[in-house]
Parts: C-alpha cells; structure tokens; sequence
C-alpha cells in the first residue's frame, strides 16, 4: 500500500554544478526565497533539505511500496544531493519549496512536501508529499499537512493549492479528503509511470476555504 503521494514528486536535476546560493541557508529574512521558515507541528518539524538528507531520502523513499505512485525519484545518493542543489536555486528564484519531515527529537528526514509555483507569483501551487513506509498511520501526513498549507496560504500568499493523485491510489485519495481537499475530476492518462498511463484525481484546496476550516488545526509555530 502507499501512504500519499501527489505527482508531480521529486524532480532530480542532472546537472552537476554548484548553485550560486548557500546549500543550507538560515532564513533569516522573512522573504522565504531567501530560506524557508521551520514550521513546527506537535510531533514533527518542517524544514529545508539539507545535504546530509540525500542517504536518508535515498533509504526511505526509493522502496517500491512508497516510489509506486510518485515520479521516479533519484537512485543515488549523489543524484539526491543535485536534487537538493536544484530545490535551492529554485526557491532561491520563488518557484518552489521543499521540505523536509523530520520527527521531534530526530535529525533524519522521513519524507518530503513540495510546493511549486503553477502561476505566476504563486497564485496557483501545486503540492507533493511522500512518507517512508514505516511511517505511515501515524498522523504525520496531516500534521505536516496543515503545516505547509498554512505556510503556502499565509507566507507565499497562494490562494489554489491544486494536488494530484493516480486514481488507483486509494490511501493517497483518502488522505487528501481527509486534510480537507476538494475532488473536482478525473485527468485521463496524465501520469506515466514505469511505461503505464495512469489517470489522476485533481484535487483543489481554496485559501478563503481553507481560513474558514482551520480553527480545528494545531497553531503554526514560524522559527
């Protein structure tokens, strides 16, 4: 079974030169392109990839129960480590942010939510996430859930969250019902995975929407 999963996940870059920003940067300015905030849940943190995640992603998210639904991730720690390089250009450019998961009292990331940029200044994002298996039942989806929703809906200012799923993946459909997204269609044959076409559920999370219903989340803590 796979816990969640929303293509577009993990877009490995293959060039091998070096970004012109720092690998780890602190955010130290509330401009999140210049490094994201630390989101802080009750269990886990959110917080930017580091190079020293590229083994523990490669571990926990190339098994096939988890890479079922999700583009294909990178096969290599080092393919990991340009993967990380290009999540830091691009947020560094205001196109996208990536975070890892990481539970409380832990330094290893268990999986990754993405954002990126689908209009321009992010008034439209779509989102992406993925858990390693032992992680899964938990709650640690729809805590990190909430957490990068509101980071996307108060920090980034987007006002469309857009997700999508393989039809045939019942956990990740349920889960993004769960945390409050609302199905809008069937995209037929819009995913290929491993030579088949698979149709996708579109999924759609509103801002104003979102406001509304978030009384019943835990509070956002922004380090």
């Amino acid at each position: 079974m796979v816990k969640l999963v929303a293509q577009p996940v993990l877009r490995p870059q293959t060039t091998t030169h070096s970004p012109a920003r720092p690998l780890d940067p602190a955010p130290s300015s509330q401009d999140w392109r210049h490094g994201l905030p630390t989101l802080t849940g009750a269990s886990l943190t959110l917080r930017e990839l580091k190079l020293s995640d590229a083994a523990t992603l490669l571990s926990v998210l190339t098994p096939d129960a988890v890479a079922r639904f999700i583009s294909t991730p990178p096969s290599t720690v080092e393919a990991f480590e340009r993967f990380i390089h290009w999540t830091h250009r691009e947020r560094a450019n205001g196109r996208y942010a990536c975070y890892a998961v990481v539970l409380h009292g832990t330094t290893e990331a268990i999986g990754l939510f993405q954002l990126r940029q689908l209009e321009k200044d992010f008034a439209t994002a779509e989102w992406g996430f993925a858990l390693g298996a032992d992680h899964w039942g938990r709650g640690y989806f729809m805590e990190g859930a909430q957490l990068l929703v509101d980071f996307a809906v108060d920090t980034i200012g987007v006002r469309r969250i857009e997700a999508r799923s393989a039809v045939a993946n019942g956990r990740g459909n349920g889960a993004l019902r769960k945390v409050g997204a609302v199905h809008e269609g069937v995209l037929r044959r819009s995913f290929t995975k491993d030579g088949r076409q698979l149709d996708q559920c579109l999924w759609a999370i509103l801002a104003d929407e979102w406001r509304q219903a978030r009384a019943i989340w835990r509070p956002v803590v922004l380090h």
